[in-house]
């Protein structure tokens, strides 16, 4: 152990005092406890203003006795007895349920998959990043409406009285800007927990989609080839797909999926993985929100689904094995199954060699059906692409359709990937896809 963790270790003392304490009254005890900094800066059209340093921590307690959970969290680590109290309280009220014990440690107690030492949250440097996005953006006739730059630098720790004591450091960059040229808005942003973005390009993207989106023309009703980008992939996979792959939603009777293990589901060229040990993934690390150590899961290999995501709790009710899919939004003190860098891999093609209509995002996505997959999404920022160039702009237009059904009309996936939150996603084109246009 490093003699930075070994002095940190000593700061958060208290840690083992609450677990102690705890096990006194009931069976287990885990704690999350997170602190971090962070500096953002803004600019509202071309003025940038005072960046902003925030300074958090948070303390989530989660307590099981006889089956039965309790979770309670605060801001205040110095009022621990009263969080412990809380969970406790909790727990007396919660139905108990199969528990079969919280994980003992099994990794290495320091993870910095995530981390860049030389990222740190400097109010110059969000400066320097929202300057040189300004300067990007001047390459076209936009006007820029707003952008933001934050950097930032946390620890977390999971501990409980299993013997479990991990830590996990890491940093943040973000990035983004909007302009406006006409009624037509473009936005680009960039997120990544190294010091590797590229400014001036997300700037000049932005700026590029604002100015070349005005003058657009309507589309005619109708099915057409399509290619979806990385973020307009995202945004329905997020909203209807990877629910489905939940174990909480599949035995709950909330996913489609629920009765199709082991069956070819999707064009045989495709996989989904979750891969938590990619390097610089924004959301990598050698074990999950409760403490197991993560491995890739292959959900869907060459088109059959193979996989759910469990968490604990959802293993032990069902009688299954975690897949180490829990995560932390916050310390509110309990967990949710999710994913860490949920990855769309196959066979790659030119997916831009003929006639498509580009869509770079959609809007409405969150309204899929998350129980059949069916959506109806407004595109935004699309045009006819040929050889690769982006050419005529289109109107506001519908894609209808459905995000399970449509994995089987694929025409290839692109050589690149780029990270969007905890995916890591292709360009995906899709055949004869329904339009609604005029």
């Amino acid at each position: 152990m490093s003699c930075l963790i070994m002095r940190w270790w000593v700061a958060v003392a208290w840690i083992d005092q609450l677990l102690k304490e705890g096990a006194k009254r009931v069976d287990e005890v885990e704690v999350f406890y997170a602190e971090g900094v962070a500096i953002s800066a803004d600019t509202k059209r071309r003025n940038v203003n005072l960046a902003i340093r925030s300074d958090e921590c948070g303390l989530g307690i989660r307590t099981i006795d006889k089956g039965r959970i309790g979770t309670s969290s605060t801001h205040n680590p110095k009022q621990w007895r009263e969080c412990l109290e809380a969970a406790i309280a909790s727990g007396r009220l919660a139905t108990p349920q199969q528990w079969n014990g919280l994980p003992e440690q099994a990794v290495p107690d320091t993870d910095i998959l995530c981390y860049d030492p030389s990222l740190t949250p400097d109010p110059q440097a969000a400066y320097g990043l929202l300057e040189q996005m300004l300067e990007g953006a001047a390459q076209h006739p936009a006007q820029v409406t707003s952008g933001s730059a934050t950097l930032s630098s946390a620890t977390d720790v999971i501990a409980n009285s299993s013997g479990l004591r991990s830590i996990s450091r890491h940093t943040g960059l973000s990035i983004s800007l909007e302009a406006i040229q006409g009624q037509s808005t473009g936005s680009e942003f960039a997120h990544s927990c190294f010091f590797d973005v590229d400014p001036p390009a997300v700037g000049e993207r932005a700026a590029f989609l604002a100015s070349q989106s005005a003058g657009g023309k309507d589309i005619a009703s109708g099915n057409y080839d399509i290619l979806l980008s990385p973020i307009a992939y995202a945004e329905l996979l997020a909203s209807a797909f990877i629910p489905a792959l939940s174990a909480r939603n599949v035995h709950a009777g909330r996913s489609c999926l629920a009765n199709h293990l082991g069956d070819d589901i999707m064009d045989p060229r495709l996989s989904f993985y979750d891969d938590p040990h990619r390097k610089k993934g924004l959301a990598s690390g050698l074990w999950d929100g409760e403490g197991m150590p993560t491995k890739r899961i292959d959900f869907i290999r060459d088109g059959s689904l193979l996989s759910f995501a469990y968490d604990l709790r959802t293993a032990y009710r069902y009688g299954k094995e975690s897949t180490a899919s829990a995560i932390r939004n916050g310390v509110s003190g309990g967990t949710m199954i999710g994913h860490h860098n949920f990855t769309v891999t196959g066979s790659r093609t030119d997916v831009e060699d003929e006639r498509v209509i580009y869509i770079n995002s959609v809007v409405g996505a969150h309204t899929a059906n998350p129980m059949n997959g069916d959506f109806s999404v407004e595109i935004s920022n699309a045009f006819w692409m040929e050889d690769g160039e982006l050419q005529t702009p289109i109107r506001s237009a519908m894609l209808v359709g459905n995000v399970f059904t449509m994995h089987k009309e694929i025409g290839g996936i692109s050589d690149e990937v780029r990270q969007i939150g905890p995916m890591v996603l292709p360009s995906i084109r899709l055949i004869s896809q329904r339009i609604i246009g005029k």
